[in-house]
Formats: C-alpha cells, sequence, structure tokens
C-alpha cells in the first residue's frame, strides 16, 4: 500500500512514519527537522516566558506535521491506495424509525462491477444463532453494524456495497431494495419515559441521583430556570474515510482515523466473528477529532467487504453521511433552582437533567455522571440534590464531545448565578468570588479536591484584562458591527454586553476506568525513537512525546512511531488522558534510559548516578569534574526501556446517592466575553474572549494556546449558531451549507489573560487538560454577554435571534 508522493524508501528509523515527519521521505523533502527554530510566538497575551535554548518542556517548536498539512500532503485516509482496490457503499434507511419487511441484494448485485453486498446476515451470528447485527458499543453492546429487523435513527446502515468504482459503489448501494413500515418516532427525551421502548434494552440509559446534603435547607432568595441546550456537530474538516486490506490468515488490516484503536480493534474483531489479534488497526492521519470519529459499524463494513471480495476496500463518507453517522453533543433539558442567603452565599441547588443519547448507548452515562457531578459548578455549595437522567430516542446517537456533561451543566448553572446576583443587586463577579471552590473543598459526590483550583484567582485575572475599544471609537470600520459590511442593521441598535463565566471539566476516564498507557524509548546513537498508540488528534501530542524525551535525554533527533495495534495499548485520546498517562509513560520510559546511560558513568566516576545531570545536550557532574556531550556518551549504544503510566484508581458513583470518589481530576477556566448585540435584528458580534485557564504547567505555551483559541471558539459556534437540526428524527441540515459553523469572520480575538502554573502533584509533569475547559465555559460566558446587552433572559443555545430581538 502508498500514499500519494511517499512512494520509495523511507528515511527514517520506524518503517511508516507519518509523512512530514521528521525520518519520512516527505518530511526530509520538506526539510522538516526537529531542533528547527520554534514557530512565530503566539500574539494571544498572558502567556509565560518561553525557553530559547531548547526545544523541550516549556518551550514551543514547531510541530513536526505542520508544513506537511500546511501544504496538503499529509496523508489521511481518503488519501490511501492499494491495488486492485475496490470501493465502498451503505445503504442506509431514510427513516428514523421503521421495521424493516424485506431486504433484497438482487438488482445491486446484477450492477455492472458490484462485487459484493453484505448484511446483518453476514456478519456473526446471534446467541440465539440467528443475526443480530452484530452490536457493540464502548460501553453496552447495543449498536448494530446494520440494522436487522428494526432501523432506530435516520442513516442507520442496512447494507454495504463493493464496487469497482465509488460511482458505481453508490448506485448499487441506491439499487438494494428496502422495504420498510414507518413506525412513530421518538424524538422528544421527555416522553422517553412513557413511550413505548423502541429497544430491547428500554429507552433508559442511566439514572442517576446525587444526595447531598440536608434536603430541608433553604436559602432566603430562591431563583429558578429552565435551560435547553441543542445538538452540536463535532463538524471535522475531513469526513470518515478509511481502507480495509485482506490478511492471508483470513482477518484484515483497518486503516482508519481511529481516536481509540485498541478499543476498535476489538470491537471490530467482536463483531466479525475474528480473535482480535487476526484485526490490526492501523491509524491514518486524523483530519479533526474534537469528538469521537466513525463509530466501529464503519470499520466493520469496511473489514467484511475486505473479506469477502478478497481485494483491498476504500471507504469516503458524503458530508451528509459524515452528518448522519458519527457521534454528536448530548442535547440537554435542564431544569435548577438556587437558594442563597441574603449576602450572596449559595446554600442549596436542586437540578433535574436530561440528557437526549439518540438511538443508542454509547457514552451517554458518562457524560451523565460528569454533568450529575459538577451540576454544582465549581463553587462551594453545602446541599446539593440532583437528578439526572439518559435517555433513549430516535435521534442521531450522541457521544464524546469537548466538554461533555460539563458544558451544558455549565450554561446552566452560570445562568442561575447571574440571576442571582440581578436577585441581590450584586455584581456578577463578586457572587461568583464569594461563593468560588478552591482546593479542600468538596464536590457534591463528596469527592474532596484534591488538585489545584484556582477559582477566584481565574475570575480575579480575566476581570483585571483591559477591555475592548467601542465600534463608536472606530466608525470607519464596518466590520465591527454586527453583521459586518452591507448589514441591515441601525448602528444606532447596537449595544454592547459583557458577561463572566467559570466552570471545571473533569480529566481522564472516571467511576473506575483503568486509565493505563505503554509507551517504550529507544535510544540508538544520536536518535532517539518513541513508540506509543497514543493518536495524535491534533492536540499536539507527538509533539509533546518529543520534547519530553528531549528533555530527559538531552538528544535532538526523536522520531514518533506510527500508530498501530500491534503495539500495546494507550487508550482513547479523549477528556485530555493522553497528556496525562501516555506522557507520563514516554516520561517514565526515558528515565529509564536516562538511568542506562548514566550509570556507568556514575560508577566510572564514583558517584550516584543522581549526582549527574543532562542539560543543553550535555551530562555534568554535581562537582563539575565531568562534562561529557550526551552524543559522546551514547556512541555504540543501544538503549531502550518500556514503562507504563497508571493514575490513581477511581471508583463508581453510588446509583442511590451519587456519592463517590469518580474524577482522576479537575481543570478550571473563567472567561469573559464583549458582544456586540442589534437588539433590533437579534444579531450578536463577539468582540472578544479574555481567558484565564488553570493549566497546572505550561509545557507547551503556543500549542495551550491554540487549544484554548479552538475550544473557546468551537463554544461560541453553540452559543450563537451551531445546531443539527431534526424533524421529526431525520436530520434536515447535514451539509455545511445549511449547518453553520463560526468562520474566521466571526471568531473573536482570544485573549489570554492568565495560565495560572499551579502543578498538580499527582499528575505527570503537574500538567493539566486544557482544550475542553474553555469549550465548556465559552457558550456560557457569551449567553450572560448577551443577557447583559440585551437585559433579555437567555435560557437556550444556540442563542436564536427570536430571543434577542424586540
Amino acid at each position: 500500500m502508498t500514499t500519494p508522493a511517499s512512494e520509495g524508501e523511507s528515511l527514517g528509523p520506524l518503517p511508516g512514519v507519518p509523512q512530514g515527519a521528521p525520518g519520512s521521505a516527505t518530511g526530509a523533502a520538506l526539510g522538516t527537522v526537529v531542533g528547527a527554530a520554534p514557530a512565530a510566538s503566539a500574539t494571544l497575551a498572558g502567556l509565560p516566558e518561553q525557553k530559547s535554548s531548547d526545544n523541550g518542556l516549556g518551550s514551543s517548536p514547531m510541530r513536526a506535521d505542520a508544513l506537511a498539512k500546511t501544504m496538503g500532503v499529509y496523508p489521511y485516509a481518503a488519501d490511501l491506495w492499494a491495488e486492485g482496490l475496490l470501493w465502498g457503499a451503505v445503504t442506509r434507511s431514510p427513516y428514523a424509525h421503521a421495521r424493516i419487511v424485506s431486504v433484497d441484494i438482487g438488482p445491486a448485485l446484477a450492477v455492472p462491477g458490484v462485487h459484493a453486498v453484505v448484511t446483518a446476515a453476514d456478519l456473526r451470528p446471534g446467541p440465539a444463532g440467528l443475526p443480530d447485527g452484530a452490536p457493540s458499543g464502548p460501553i453496552a453492546q447495543d449498536r448494530p453494524v446494520f440494522a436487522v429487523d428494526v432501523v432506530r435513527h435516520h442513516g442507520e446502515p442496512v447494507a454495504a456495497v463493493a464496487a469497482d468504482h465509488p460511482d458505481t459503489a453508490r448506485l448499487a448501494a441506491a439499487a438494494v431494495v428496502v422495504v420498510y413500515e414507518p413506525l412513530e418516532p421518538l424524538t422528544d427525551p421527555e416522553q422517553a419515559f412513557a413511550a413505548p421502548a423502541i429497544h430491547p434494552d428500554g429507552n433508559l440509559f442511566r439514572h442517576l441521583p446525587v444526595r447531598f446534603g440536608d434536603p430541608e435547607a433553604a436559602g432566603a432568595v430562591v431563583v429558578e430556570g429552565l435551560y435547553r441546550v441543542g445538538r452540536q456537530d463535532p463538524a471535522p474538516i475531513g469526513a470518515e474515510a478509511g481502507l480495509a486490506v485482506p490478511r492471508p490468515d483470513g482477518g484484515v488490516e483497518l486503516h482508519v482515523a481511529s481516536t481509540d484503536p485498541h478499543g476498535d480493534r476489538d470491537r471490530a474483531a467482536h463483531c466479525l466473528g475474528l480473535e482480535p489479534d487476526r484485526v490490526r488497526l492501523v491509524v491514518s492521519g486524523v483530519p479533526g477529532a474534537t469528538a469521537d470519529r466513525e463509530d466501529v459499524g464503519f470499520q466493520v463494513a469496511l473489514g467484511l467487504l475486505a473479506i469477502r471480495t478478497g481485494h483491498p476496500v476504500k471507504m469516503v463518507l458524503t458530508r451528509e453521511e459524515s452528518f448522519l453517522t458519527h457521534a454528536h453533543r448530548h442535547p440537554a433539558l435542564l431544569r435548577y433552582r438556587h437558594h442563597a442567603d441574603v449576602e450572596g452565599r449559595l446554600v442549596k441547588v436542586e437540578a433535574q437533567l436530561l440528557l437526549d443519547g439518540g438511538a443508542y448507548a454509547e457514552v451517554s452515562s458518562e457524560a451523565l455522571a460528569a454533568a450529575a457531578a459538577l451540576a454544582a459548578g465549581p463553587y462551594v455549595v453545602p446541599h446539593v440534590f440532583v437528578d439526572a437522567w439518559a435517555v433513549r430516542t430516535n435521534n442521531p446517537p450522541a457521544g464524546r464531545m469537548r466538554g461533555e456533561g460539563a458544558l451544558q451543566t455549565c450554561f446552566a448553572y452560570e445562568s442561575q448565578l447571574d440571576q442571582l446576583a440581578a436577585a441581590l443587586d450584586l455584581d456578577p463577579l463578586e457572587i461568583r468570588r464569594r461563593n468560588a471552590m478552591s482546593t479542600g473543598d468538596l464536590l457534591p459526590t463528596g469527592q474532596a479536591v484534591t488538585c489545584p483550583a484556582p477559582v477566584r484567582e481565574l475570575l480575579d485575572a480575566v476581570a483585571a484584562e483591559p477591555l475592548p475599544p467601542l465600534p463608536v471609537d472606530q466608525p470607519d470600520d464596518e466590520w465591527l458591527l454586527p453583521g459586518g459590511p452591507g448589514g441591515a442593521g441601525d448602528p444606532a441598535a447596537v449595544r454592547r454586553g459583557i458577561g463572566y463565566a467559570v466552570g471545571m471539566v473533569h480529566m481522564l476516564g472516571a467511576e473506575g476506568a483503568d486509565e493505563v498507557s505503554t509507551a517504550s524509548v529507544r535510544v540508538t546513537g544520536s536518535q532517539a525513537s518513541v513508540m506509543c498508540t497514543a493518536v495524535d488528534t491534533g492536540t499536539g501530542f507527538s509533539t509533546l512525546a518529543r520534547q519530553i524525551v528531549q528533555d530527559v535525554l538531552g538528544v535532538t533527533d526523536v522520531y514518533i512511531a506510527p500508530v498501530d495495534t500491534d503495539q500495546p495499548a494507550a487508550g482513547p485520546s479523549a477528556r485530555g488522558r493522553q497528556t496525562w498517562v501516555s506522557g507520563g509513560a514516554v516520561e517514565r520510559a526515558a528515565l529509564m534510559v536516562r538511568h542506562q546511560l548514566l550509570q556507568p558513568l556514575a560508577v566510572q566516576f564514583g558517584m550516584s548516578p543522581e549526582l549527574l545531570t543532562i542539560s543543553d545536550g550535555k551530562i555534568t557532574s554535581y562537582d563539575g569534574v565531568l562534562g561529557m556531550p550526551v552524543l559522546q556518551a551514547l556512541e555504540d549504544k543501544d538503549l531502550w526501556a518500556t514503562a507504563q503510566c497508571r493514575p490513581h484508581p477511581t471508583e463508581p458513583l453510588n446509583p442511590e446517592t451519587g456519592q463517590g470518589d469518580a474524577f482522576v481530576g479537575l481543570a478550571f477556566c473563567a472567561m469573559r466575553a464583549v458582544v456586540d448585540v442589534d437588539v433590533e435584528l437579534g444579531t450578536v458580534r463577539v468582540v472578544e474572549l479574555a481567558v484565564a485557564q488553570d493549566v497546572g504547567r505550561a509545557l507547551n505555551p503556543e500549542q495551550i494556546a491554540a487549544r484554548i483559541e479552538a475550544g473557546a471558539t468551537q463554544g461560541l459556534g453553540l452559543a450563537l449558531m451551531e445546531e443539527l437540526v431534526s424533524d421529526g428524527g431525520r436530520i434536515v441540515n447535514p451539509s455545511f451549507t445549511r449547518y453553520r459553523l463560526p468562520t474566521a469572520l466571526d471568531a473573536p480575538e482570544v485573549r489570554i489573560a492568565a495560565l495560572l502554573e499551579e502543578r498538580d502533584v499527582v499528575a505527570p509533569f503537574g500538567a493539566k487538560a486544557v482544550g475542553a475547559a474553555p469549550a465548556a465555559v465559552s457558550p456560557a460566558a457569551v449567553a450572560a454577554a448577551v443577557r447583559a446587552a440585551t437585559g433579555r433572559p437567555v435560557n437556550r443555545l444556540p442563542i436564536p435571534p427570536e430571543d434577542i430581538a424586540g
């Protein structure tokens, strides 16, 4: 198998190094060298001073894949090719809920150029020996690869076709004759409790109560609110694509943009009826993954077609198919009641949370746990009573997406804090300061917050940031008005609003998840290699891994091996876990190699290895007697080590009280949004987002700035424009033409007021995840600013113009 512009011999020490990375043919052609000058400094304020002497931790070296991606030669799954290639396509349900009366594949097989058509009957049989669609899932195994008797969401796969041309494959997929008996779709999550079950497992994924404190407690001031959050799509820039290659042993090799290679490999093998070692998953370039990528059914369909035809099979989804198949953010309905005393101190929070999980379970129970446990926000609340439900509907399945669970509740509890501030005639910042959580306080689950929790300091940092100029100070710039140049609005109708929000997200898995990662580091001569199956989804983990090795070993040339399931598992790239567990595993392996390097020198000079240091590419002793270049010490040596990193264990939340130590760690973020609102037209321009974030330790300041800007902008999209709209369960805007995304003209200036570096002592390097927190907080901040500009309640996301105008 080859990729465009990569035919020929690899120049690196490890076969299959991604294009553009050091050691690949493309990387050599582009002149990409680890150790080159760092990228231009971030323009955002508040970044810590960077190292300039090396590319180790604390510096911001240029990403190894930056040039290749910029020039369009980085190999994604859609670019892959193999000899004898066939093309795949999928027959999908046009209904959100229907009974399958019959499936006739004859007309599709009759299309010239078609090699195979597969359905549920071609998958491993169910427990009763009958086709059941080979259901699977990350938690509950309830989502079939192909629907058998019933389709439960719009776009659900029914069959798949392999043909010698992509157009032929699509024609054949359309030729599969499926007779449906339409059923009434269940689309309202509030009706899921009383409606007939739409799945054998029922309509309730999980109910989680949280009981903390005295149920009879009450405050002098009470405010209530009902809030809605719409269905946001992750909208990856690259649609789902993959290549399956049959193996001589009857297995298959899958080349896909997986974010959880071993988990996907195991689920695919289960569905195909194969042992895991007969399925090899190779991770291609990931074209955007702020959420889960393709569901495992996509991979299984590919693999099944390759096995059935004996040919490599490639499939590239259309944008419409992409919208219909991948996981979205959980829509939510949230009812809140806050009690406070006359001084504005919180007494009690009561909440009812309802998440729409769509047709299949996916990770709804995880999102629900985050929503329930963090429902009171980063505040000290002595009494908290929450009931949270995740339910099944005939809407598209929901799954992981930045800040899952935490984003929805942040919008609600921050809106409640604004209500309380108004009722008590308090400044919105002051009421947040008075109730701010700090290290040692308790979550409503009874878990003590042991990590740094500088909530008050974050609020102070954004409050101290200078405000942007008013539009009247720059009257000639039409772009500064909502709607841009030529807009129909009257400048006299524009009002400025300033809003604040603070929130938190949990890091890594929760409720007893085994968050372990394995990494190997090998040094041969002057060159170091890292093997770790942590998928870089755009987070920059591969750059961080290089920095770690450079920092620990003092070598310059560091190569990252491609990711496949022949290596030990590192777990899914989600919830900021790879910096913690995989970064920790890389560091431990590098430290073991460092010990192998220093031990002989220590013996030679009669001292402990701990008295030798590596800095600026040189090994020196505490007394200055030894001063040897690292490369000299590494001559003719081949050193390697493998290590694991596993954070402290967590436990499931009690199903009756919601109590338990469920989370490994927390990350906090505060934000100030400045908006201009046309109160006649209901249009909004976000002028600026000022962000202060608790990062633990800034390992790569420019990368952190980019992650914060991306997360904040994604949250802005949900606040103002992004919603996947359904009518009777049928998605009506599955395209980038009709699904509105923030463009460069919509994105505001994102100013980093502060990156607070109070290290988390239990985390490797003391660092925290950075991408999810700003995504979770920015919708609440933008909503608060619109509320301040208009004086109107803002209780739903995205904010429709009719809630603003008038």
